[in-house]
């Protein structure tokens, strides 16, 4: 008998919350289907990422960097001005970038890499600094974390690795209407899940690539470190095409950990140029001390 009444109380209980009373009701912004949603299999991506990645032999870009640093950690950003330059990429791993000082056109950033070792030369304060490619002790400026390998990895989405497991999961984004911020689109993607071998039953992520089902292009890269960190998110963004691949024309490169964002806007760009040994060679003047990076 205690029973039957206690459920009867509870029922009087919901009764308003299943009749409505109790709820509330707030205006969220409105957004609509996505008008082109394409459509492919998990072979047809892996093979449509292994073909872009192998149609860049080398690359020859000008660009316009633009560098921030600072957020939630240090409750404040700071934004530097752009910088132009040229970012020299040739496989399997060299690679260089130089940028030059604003209206003056001297060098302002000067660093090469074999994919092994880097080398960096800031003349304006007399700073030369080398390492190996990885960041074996991180410093607490997240700029001098920077290695070639954030580059080359944002710059070039490299297919599933040989020692490496895929999944493919399917989710959705909402983005504005270029033409009419108010247009939210509900946009379907594919994810594309890299995993290390399997340990047993464990394995960590070591990339995910979202891909847009507007074209079934990149729109993400999240690069991961061995301990499950995000440490890299490349976002991709004003594709063209150079013959029949397409390339991003805006990569933007956040380092979360490092507490800095990379703005690349290449203005030009030239794929499988023939280019020379001495285009990835710098000289550090014998003078200027030499700062080694672990």
């Amino acid at each position: 008998m205690r029973i039957r009444q206690a459920a009867a109380m509870a029922i009087l209980g919901l009764a308003p919350a299943l009749t409505g009373c109790l709820t509330h009701t707030r205006i969220v912004p409105k957004t609509r289907p996505a008008d082109v949603v394409l459509n492919a299999e998990l072979e047809d991506l892996l093979k449509q990422v292994d073909v872009r990645f192998n149609a860049a032999q080398t690359m020859n870009a000008s660009v316009e960097i633009v560098a921030t640093t600072g957020g939630g950690r240090q409750g404040k950003e700071t934004q530097y001005p752009s910088f132009s330059g040229y970012i020299f990429l040739r496989k399997p791993q060299d690679l260089r970038v130089l940028l030059r000082v604003p209206f003056l056109g001297s060098v302002a950033l000067d660093m090469v890499s074999d994919g092994k070792t880097w080398r960096l030369w800031v003349p304006r304060r007399n700073l030369a600094m080398t390492g190996t490619s990885e960041v074996t002790k991180s410093s607490t400026n997240g700029l001098e974390n920077l290695r070639p390998a954030v580059f080359f990895d944002s710059l070039l989405i490299h297919g599933l690795g040989p020692d490496q497991v895929v999944s493919l999961t399917q989710d959705t984004r909402v983005i504005a209407n270029e033409k009419n911020a108010k247009d939210l689109i509900e946009e379907p993607d594919y994810d594309l899940e890299f995993l290390a071998q399997p340990k047993g039953q464990t394995a960590h992520t070591v990339r995910v690539i979202h891909i847009s089902r507007a074209n079934l292009l990149p729109y993400q890269q999240d690069i991961y470190g061995p301990d499950g960190t995000v440490v890299t998110r490349a976002f991709y963004s004003n594709y063209q095409k150079f013959g029949d691949t397409p390339f991003p024309m805006k990569i933007e490169i956040r380092r979360p950990q490092d507490q800095y964002t990379l703005t690349l806007t290449l203005t030009k760009l030239t794929l499988n140029q023939k280019l020379e040994d001495d285009q990835f060679e710098l000289r550090i003047p014998d003078n200027v001390p030499i700062k080694k990076m672990d």
